[in-house]
């Protein structure tokens, strides 16, 4: 069987930043900058950002390129050890985790853009007059379950369709979208009273704010960055095995980490402006925020109805670029290990989510669990084991890669780049499991650092002895 291939450049970078730019950015980043200090955690995010996230985004490029295979296949066969192949097949199923409470999630945006498109008719949208309890009443349940159904649907459909007349022509049509119609929404929001105020909450450096709260802060950054970037969950790595010609990464990474990162900033400044200027207090309502505080806010204002359709339906757009990525991944892993067809890939995946969805629709507890420790933990152990394999079992041949197509300047930071990865960021990337965990509530800051770096060095030794014993096998 032939592999599909990205059609166009330009497929592949829309592709990628389809992934990318979805929920994570626009319902996830507004509540999260929020309930972590407005700017102290955007300045937190954008570092986080530019020394981990596209680092990272490399790593798995180059891994993906250089095999040309799904996580499982890659890993593998790269390495020449079965279970490096079982570290890979844990993106499959992180995929289908992360699917398991987004699906949910995109089920509630269907339902909103849905009830504000019959709205005119019906006499306004229901949740324009009771948002929180209207929120309570559909959040979870019968009706949840159905409407993740839907949006699982419409996510198996464009997947079903392939690499280019589904992934890369649906990309090419949302992404495009969800730009101009944040960027004409950030327009129309900054006329408003009081959206100053929003300005300043999202926007004013504070280096007071900042030092008090760095440590409290990063965690959450980190993993606002991991899952906005979609790294860690092999997804990277199977987009770019599509790759059918030489191009630069660096290039290519650093205009989807821009176009993910402006999408994030671009929705902060139609989100928070928006709350400041009906008096709602952004650090409210978690996960519902979106739903509750937007919605109270277009109940407020004049054609709040017809702001309604167009809000929702850019998050309508961001969440499907997003989804079928998820989907993706399990789906390259079928078709690639088991020689399925990309059809019943697709219909035995769509079962099997529709099941865990459902039970995440169901269960509060559990959704809350998957979409938060469950899922910060796989993307931040899946991009630790990708870069560690990038850095220390690639080596030179990760630098072959990432020099394959790139101009001199990006050549000159390939050894850099190869440190960061097979060092730094490692080391980084376990402070935050840690602090997550709350060692450093119980041991100090500088402590946990400490238990970091020996934890690293501890794998780096585990995969220098795994090298020899390889190596003496052959």
């Amino acid at each position: 069987m032939t592999r599909e291939t990205w059609a166009t450049r330009t497929g592949f970078i829309l592709a990628a930043a389809g992934s990318a730019v979805g929920l994570g950015n626009i319902w996830r980043f507004p509540w999260m900058t929020a309930e972590n200090g407005g700017s102290a955690f955007l300045a937190v995010y954008l570092l986080v950002i530019l020394g981990v996230g596209v680092p990272g985004l490399l790593g798995e490029f180059v891994i993906g390129r250089r095999s040309g295979r799904n996580p499982v296949g890659a890993l593998r066969d790269l390495s020449g050890s079965r279970y490096w192949g079982i570290v890979g097949a844990v993106s499959a199923l992180t995929g289908v985790a992360l699917l398991s409470f987004y699906s949910v999630v995109g089920g509630w945006i269907l339902r909103y853009l849905l009830v504000s498109v019959v709205g005119p008719v019906t006499g306004g949208a229901p949740y324009l007059a009771a948002p929180g309890p209207y929120f309570d009443r559909v959040s979870f349940g019968a009706e949840a379950a159905l409407f993740h159904l839907g949006f699982l649907a419409v996510t198996g459909g464009i997947v079903l369709g392939g690499v280019r007349r589904g992934i890369e022509l649906g990309t090419k049509v949302m992404v495009p979208a969800v730009l101009v119609l944040l960027l004409g929404m950030a327009g129309w929001v900054v006329t408003e009273p009081g959206a100053a105020a929003g300005y300043e909450f999202f926007l004013e450096f504070d280096l007071t704010t900042l030092r008090a709260n760095a440590a409290s802060v990063l965690a959450p950054a980190a993993g606002q960055a991991l899952f906005t970037l979609s790294v860690g969950a092999g997804t990277m790595v199977t987009y770019a095995s599509y790759i059918g010609e030489d191009r630069s990464l660096p290039f290519d990474g650093s205009v989807i980490a821009l176009l993910n990162t402006g999408v994030g900033v671009l929705a902060g400044l139609v989100v928070f402006p928006l709350l400041f200027s009906q008096g709602i207090d952004p650090g409210t309502g978690g996960p519902g925020a979106l739903f509750v505080g937007i919605a109270g806010a277009f109940a407020a204002l004049p054609g709040g109805d017809l702001l309604a359709i167009v809000f929702f339906g850019v998050v309508t757009l961001a969440a499907l670029s997003s989804s079928i990525s998820m989907l993706e991944i399990p789906v390259a892993v079928l078709v690639d290990e088991g020689g399925w067809s990309r059809r019943r890939a697709v219909g035995v995946l769509l079962a099997l989510i529709a099941l865990t969805g459902t039970a995440t629709a169901f269960v509060p507890t559990l959704f809350d669990f998957v979409a938060g420790m469950l899922a910060d933990l796989l993307l931040t152990g899946g991009l630790l084991a990708f870069l560690l394999f990038a850095g220390w079992v690639l080596g030179p041949d990760a630098i072959e890669e990432y020099v394959t197509g790139a101009g001199s300047v990006a050549t000159r930071f390939a050894t850099p780049w190869l440190f960061a990865i097979g060092v730094i960021i490692p080391v980084f990337l376990v402070f935050t499991l840690l602090t997550t965990a709350g060692v450093d509530a119980r041991i100090g800051v500088w402590p946990t650092v400490a238990a970091a770096v020996a934890l690293v060095a501890l794998a780096l030794v585990g995969l220098a002895r795994g090298a020899t014993w390889r190596g003496t096998r052959r």
